[in-house]
């Protein structure tokens, strides 16, 4: 079995970072290990919520690792609070990343054309860094404009999407996975570019409804998915047909809950779904 391991926060209530990956990864078959961030009492769409900062933690838990020679698989990034803590992602990468493993970042730090409000304009700088490094980079068109310097634009065409997917390419990373893309009214999905020149896109039928978390269900779910041995392009497949189950799922929910989305009952089907692929790879009837 696989083992990854993800930096990011844990709000301990919210379906959201840490609360979503560690099931999801887990149940697709995965060893998730953990390095939280900061730990909230809820994500920050709650009124009230408290945050404790672990930026000192980040350093001697590695240390440990490092001495008790554990290795990852995958490292998967999330929400990070500061551009200090991308500075040790960074150093992170540094120790624990090689040739045999892989390296996804979501840049999650925007969206709908604006930058969250616990950062100020320096933050997408160091962000950059940290996608600098990765294999794979899974943001948004919000988060790509913030990391290319290029503009925001609600509506675009197919040459827009690429010119963003080469931007995110000149970073460093080997991998531009674009998320929320939609050439045409009621479609919404997913493109990506890597430093080879191939191409893929997926879409979905764009649902009426939104929640919060789908950002950080749909990258754990895409590394589940490579950890599993699925191609980037079944991954990210996987993972758009997912969310939209699980959108499903809340909107039609009588005990739905306003602060994520509904992803627990559906897991059965994400597994469904998970092996039907590797069969269909495997070439199994």
């Amino acid at each position: 079995m696989k083992r990854i391991i993800t930096l990011q926060d844990i709000s301990c209530v919210g379906r959201c970072s840490i609360t979503v990956a560690l099931p999801v990864i887990s149940a697709m078959g995965v060893e998730c290990g953990i390095l939280p961030t900061a730990v909230l009492s809820t994500h920050t769409m709650f009124k009230n919520f408290t945050v404790k900062d672990l930026s000192d933690q980040i350093e001697p838990i590695s240390d440990v690792w490092e001495k008790e020679q554990i290795t990852f698989d995958g490292i998967y990034t999330g929400y990070l609070a500061s551009a200090e803590q991308c500075e040790q992602v960074c150093r992170f990468f540094d120790r624990f990343s090689n040739e045999g493993n892989l390296t996804l970042v979501d840049p999650a730090m925007a969206d709908n054309g604006k930058l969250y409000a616990a950062f100020g304009p320096e933050f997408p700088a160091a962000m950059a860094k940290v996608c600098a490094k990765a294999d794979v980079i899974v943001p948004n068109i919000t988060e790509a404009s913030l990391l290319t310097g290029m503009p925001y634009k609600t509506e675009y065409d197919e040459d827009y999407i690429h010119e963003l997917l080469e931007r995110l390419l000149d970073l460093g990373c080997s991998t531009a996975a674009l998320t929320g893309v939609s050439y045409e009214p009621g479609k919404l999905g997913v493109a990506y570019l890597d430093k080879n020149g191939k191409e893929f896109s997926y879409f979905t039928r764009k649902c009426a409804q939104s929640y919060h978390g789908t950002g950080d269900l749909y990258a754990s779910t895409v590394l589940g998915g490579l950890m599993r041995g699925l191609e980037l392009g079944e991954a990210l497949a996987l993972a758009a047909d997912f969310i939209v189950l699980c959108i499903d799922a809340t909107a039609e929910s009588n005990s739905a809950r306003w602060y994520g989305v509904e992803f627990e009952s559906q897991i059965p089907q994400l597994c469904r779904m998970l092996q039907e692929r590797l069969e269909k790879k495997n070439g199994i009837q």
